[in-house]
């Protein structure tokens, strides 16, 4: 009887062992792919729409619209804001010009982290009084 005791005992932790193992697995992989970028940069356009999404998880979704050459309709581009207040900020830009500095995160397994994969960490206005550098120059003659 006592060499059954044992084994029962073992059993019992390898089967704790191997319970455990998918959730920790799936918490890795979550922490990697919320902490590791798989690319950033800046989109600048018209903040046009801006709300506090889902059922059970809400986050804050937007979308930017970017335009290239007025008359040409615009290239809409969709984003996810993760911090409070970003999103605060965000809610008085609404119908502005801005320049949002983003991180991409690809893989998030649950919409409860956002619907994009786009999460914007921080917010710029352009002055629209501001002359634009990127005119045209006359060619020479």
């Amino acid at each position: 009887m006592q060499t059954t005791t044992p084994r029962r005992r073992s059993g019992r932790k390898w089967l704790v062992g191997v319970a455990l193992l998918p959730p920790l697995a799936f918490a890795l992989y979550l922490a990697f792919v919320l902490n590791w970028s798989y690319s950033s940069g800046e989109r600048a356009g018209y903040l046009q729409k801006f709300s506090s999404k889902g059922w059970i998880c809400k986050t804050w979704e937007g979308e930017l619209a970017m335009t290239t050459v007025p008359g040409v309709a615009p290239v809409l581009w969709n984003f996810t804001v993760r911090d409070e207040a970003v999103a605060a900020q965000l809610n008085t830009l609404l119908g502005r010009h801005v320049v949002l500095h983003y991180e991409e995160h690809r893989g998030i397994p649950t919409h409860c982290y956002g619907d994009t994969s786009h999460f914007v960490s921080r917010v710029q206005a352009i002055d629209e009084h501001a002359p634009f550098l990127g005119a045209p120059v006359a060619p020479r003659r």
